[in-house]
């Protein structure tokens, strides 16, 4: 086994591996960029070494500084993480030139898979089930029509060295085909350099079930069973678990089988997954093998017991695969979803900022938490906003699908929006539920996980009522240190001679602004709100918990209140307010954010389109920015002539920085 081990990579898998080395008695060294120099992976590994500045280009992607750091501090193994260099094969074959161990599998073997149509005509030879297509290198028209309407239709062209969801087409009749393979063409260009496609079968509601293969340098493969993926959004991944709960025995052991013909094909060592996707009727066919771990990887680790990390390590040492196939052990469901900083009503635009507040629940038998941030922390502009992976055990999927909705509720964080609520509503969606959801369903019915517009009632009460009894608590504080504690008059908790004293509370709901006016003090109270009296009787605030009886009904409530911050959650959903004061306005519909482009999170600028006295059109582009991997365009809010412009390409701005200025409009006589 090694002594010391560099980790190419941040984040919650840079900790992972950090904890696991750390199990094992080895020593760690991080690599971080200028962004990361308060990051956990930094502070939890031995030592940490500087590659360069924030942007990955910078800094993650540069292999020849990170071989450097692994050379100066001794390293004897790299392990790339996953993400970044993990699937670069120039990497790992400097890795192994400079005479270090890659914690991964062989160059060779990662070739095999970096073009579509290469690993498809591979698999197919090996007797692997793959979907009906076309992967030849003749690229003309007229001949990828032909090849079309013989495969037959749905049909879906896909960039034969894309990934990510990128340079992907659906068609669905032949007279589609020509124009569909024109723009899949051009976006397989502009995103990997090469405009090469491949035309398969489109396989309708299908599956994602992939297979987690393990292999060593002695010749020994084996599987660890399933996780189904078929949550998805946009070919992404969103919740994952395992055992899939469409799989029978049969059709597993003939999965399994297949993964391992896949791995030896390629003459696979350390962890891998094959990718299948499979249609409602059981038929199964390859899609692709993520030459890395996955960063599913905790729920296998949860059904079977292993450490996968582990196992990594002790295969790249050149040890023997611990355990043999009929030894790998099933116990239990597991489930796991991603928190990430993101806003899914603004569809999924990801956030950045400081972590006021990040409540999780507590580890134990049944709940993992796998992150690397914590409380305090900045999710950076430059990196994947993933917060935290939750992953939940126990004996059944019922109990697990409960673990997850129980330990969602205990989550809250303030300062970038998150994207808890949205994994509550889909832990609770019938497809989820009931197990019937495709890759597809997301997209195809997305509003069916999105928050309704108003308020749930019961939750705005309590969220005024934690108010109001904060308040009061303060006051009381407050009176107690004053030169006369025992007066009436120190206590500012709404007591009035002869009547209860009014207040009035007022919330931002997203866009919309909320008033309650209330009467009463010391826990019970009569709230109006929309023209309607709520009695309130026996509020309790004890730490987080809220107790009260609306109308007679005893209810029980989770608050969290930071300020400028309010969440209530009632065990099913939560509710996110901002509290107002009473002298804060909305500014008018009219106001200058109509004359002027800003930016919806900090970025750096990557393209300018206009300046200073250019006519623009409305909706015309006028800038481009990058943020959290991925270009923003941003438009022109009206027809106009722009006035300023004020930020160049390459220059980084903070989030609402007005970017481009257009001149005031013209008002008619």
């Amino acid at each position: 086994m090694f002594n010391k081990i560099l980790i190419a990579n941040r984040g919650e898998i840079a900790c992972r591996v950090i904890r696991t080395c750390r199990a094992l008695g080895i020593r760690t060294v991080a690599v971080y960029s200028e962004a990361d120099a308060d990051a956990q992976h930094v502070r939890q590994a031995d030592e940490a070494h500087c590659i360069g500045g924030p942007r990955p280009a910078d800094s993650y992607l540069r292999g020849d500084a990170i071989i450097e750091v692994a050379r100066r501090t001794g390293a004897q193994a790299i392990h790339p993480g996953y993400g970044f260099l993990s699937e670069n094969a120039d990497f790992a074959d400097a890795v192994e030139a400079a005479g270090i161990v890659f914690v991964g599998p062989k160059a060779a073997s990662m070739r095999k898979m970096g073009s579509k149509a290469g690993a498809k005509e591979l698999m197919q030879a090996a007797g692997v089930p793959v979907v009906p297509g076309y992967t030849g290198e003749d690229q003309d028209p007229a001949r990828l029509q032909a090849e079309a309407d013989r495969i037959g239709y749905p049909l879906m062209i896909k960039a034969a060295h894309g990934g990510g969801g990128k340079g992907m087409r659906i068609v669905r009749a032949s007279g589609e085909f020509a124009a569909n393979l024109e723009s899949c063409q051009r976006e397989a260009a502009n995103a990997f350099g090469r405009d090469r496609v491949l035309l398969e079968r489109y396989i309708e509601q299908p599956r994602h079930i992939e297979i987690q293969v393990f292999g060593d340098a002695h010749g020994n493969v084996i599987h660890l069973n399933e996780r189904e993926c078929s949550a998805q959004r946009r070919y992404q991944k969103v919740l994952e678990e395992s055992p899939s709960p469409f799989l029978t025995p049969a059709l597993r052991q003939a999965m399994g089988d297949a993964a391992v013909l896949a791995a030896r094909a390629i003459d696979y060592a350390n962890a891998g997954t094959v990718e299948f996707i499979v249609d409602p009727s059981g038929g199964f066919y390859f899609m692709e093998i993520n030459t890395r771990l996955q960063v599913e990887h905790p729920v296998t680790e949860c059904v079977t017991g292993l450490d996968l990390v582990a196992w990594q390590l002790q295969v790249a040492a050149g040890e023997p695969l611990p355990l043999a196939q009929d030894a790998i052990a099933q116990n239990g469901h597991a489930i796991e979803v991603r928190l990430y900083a993101e806003d899914p009503e603004a569809g999924f635009l990801p956030g950045s900022g400081t972590l006021e507040r990040l409540r999780l629940p507590a580890a134990s038998e049944h709940v993992r938490i796998d992150s690397g941030v914590v409380e305090g922390d900045t999710v950076t502009i430059f990196y994947d906003p993933m917060i935290a992976k939750l992953i939940v055990h126990d004996t059944d999927r019922p109990r697990a699908l409960a673990r997850l909705r129980d330990a969602l509720a205990q989550c809250a964080i303030s300062g970038p929006k998150s994207n808890i609520g949205f994994l509550e509503r889909l832990a609770r969606h019938p497809a989820v539920v009931d197990a019937t959801i495709d890759t597809g369903y997301l997209d195809r019915h997305l509003d069916e996980f999105m928050p309704t517009e108003a308020a749930d009632p019961d939750l705005l009460l309590a969220a005024a009522v934690a108010r109001l009894l904060a308040r009061e608590r303060r006051s009381r504080a407050d009176a107690a240190t004053s030169a006369d504690p025992s007066s009436p008059w120190a206590i500012a908790d709404g007591w009035r001679l002869g009547h209860a004293g009014q207040r009035t509370l007022a919330f931002l709901h997203g866009e919309r602004r909320l008033e309650l006016r209330a009467h009463g003090s010391g826990g019970d109270y009569r709230l109006e709100h929309d023209g309607q009296a709520h009695d309130i009787a026996g509020a309790r605030l004890d730490g987080d918990t809220l107790s009260l009886r609306i109308g007679g009904r005893a209810r029980r409530f989770h608050v969290f209140d930071h300020g400028r911050e309010l969440l209530v959650h009632d065990g099913e959903q939560r509710l996110r307010l901002q509290p107002v004061a009473m002298y804060r306005h909305e500014a008018a519909s009219s106001g200058s954010g109509a004359d002027n482009v800003v930016a919806p999170m900090p970025g750096r600028v990557v393209v300018v389109k206009a300046a200073a006295g250019d006519a623009v059109e409305a909706g015309q582009e006028v800038m481009v920015i990058e943020a959290m991997k991925m270009e923003l365009s941003l438009k022109a809010p009206r027809a106009g002539t722009v006035a300023e412009v004020r930020a160049q390409a390459g220059e980084f701005v903070e989030a609402d920085a007005v970017l481009v200025a257009l001149a005031a409009a013209e008002v008619e006589a």
